[in-house]
């Protein structure tokens, strides 16, 4: 099992009071989106406007809103490819989650 359930639990529900959050895109999901949408400019920042548990294959998922007003499209993401600011609610407990998913991805489980 790579997740703690009851830490994804406790996390899922402090998200979801949260919403909407404002978290920064990682490189990696914005080469992403870019190779999804290549004629959009892919932000830095985006609102994450739901969040739901995909079990340990996806860890928390989450529904982003990009506000470059050209699309319709939705996108979805790992939380571990979401990063947080300094300010961002629930920060610490973001990045908690994140190290120890990425922790117990590196060591093989399912890959990343």
């Amino acid at each position: 099992m790579i997740d703690n359930p009851a830490q994804v639990e406790r996390l899922l529900g402090r998200l979801e009071a949260a919403l909407p959050l404002v978290l920064g895109i990682s490189p990696r999901l914005a080469a992403t989106i870019q190779g999804q949408a290549p004629s959009m400019t892919v932000p830095t920042e985006c609102q994450v406007t739901w969040v739901s548990y995909a079990g340990d294959e996806g860890g928390i998922m989450c529904r982003l809103q990009l506000n470059d007003g050209s699309s319709n499209r939705q996108f979805f993401a790992s939380l571990t490819h979401l990063l947080t600011r300094p300010g961002t609610p629930l920060a610490h407990d973001i990045t908690a989650y994140q190290k120890h998913r990425r922790k117990r991805l590196r060591r093989g489980a399912i890959p990343d």
